[in-house]
């Protein structure tokens, strides 16, 4: 079976979300070698100024990983992962991946090119955390047309007792102006 030519342009549903664990990012790191202290040592990251172990870079492709099995389970793609060879891969940052973010991936193939018999998938995945998800909550509801506003917390003088990030979305009914006039 060839690999299927209308996949160009398909783009796959966001996976679920993922939890970075602390202990999965220690593992990846001692099994890539990055031997960083902040890859493993949770106040060595916070003296770095992250709330906790830093990933390596290549560890996005964890993530990455679960929009290719997203490909892969196609039954119409024609993809043999037994005749798959891995060309290239980039990764572009905004921040690094940090113990505690919560992530999702979203998969799209961009071209297909067959060279001597083969083919050659190009595609790309993009990975957004916890903004994207709170899009999502905002879709699932049924607020993005009639609208709706964010509400975020963070740090001490939010009387945060576990440093973290969070958001509380408010709509479903007119909220009025944000400033007395």
């Amino acid at each position: 079976m060839a690999v299927n030519q209308d996949l160009v342009g398909r783009e796959f549903p966001p996976t679920a979300p993922y939890l970075v664990g602390r202990e999965k990012v220690r593992e990846f790191a001692r099994a890539v070698f990055a031997d960083a202290p902040q890859h493993t040592d949770l106040k060595a990251g916070r003296a770095a100024g992250f709330s906790d172990v830093v990933a390596p870079p290549t560890f996005a492709m964890v993530i990455q990983d679960l929009t290719l099995q997203q490909l892969l389970g196609q039954e119409d793609s024609g993809i043999v992962l037994a005749r798959t060879i891995h060309a290239e891969q980039r990764f572009t940052y905004t921040r690094p991946i940090v113990a505690g973010d919560e992530l999702t991936a979203q998969l799209r193939v961009n071209g297909i090119r067959m060279m001597g018999g083969n083919a050659m998938i190009t595609s790309e995945a993009e990975i957004a955390g916890f903004v994207r998800a709170v899009g999502q909550v905002a879709r699932d509801n049924g607020l993005v047309a009639p609208g709706y506003r964010l509400l975020a917390n963070t740090g001490l003088d939010a009387h945060q007792e576990v440093p973290h990030l969070h958001v509380h979305i408010f709509g479903g009914r007119p909220l009025g102006p944000m400033l007395a006039r």
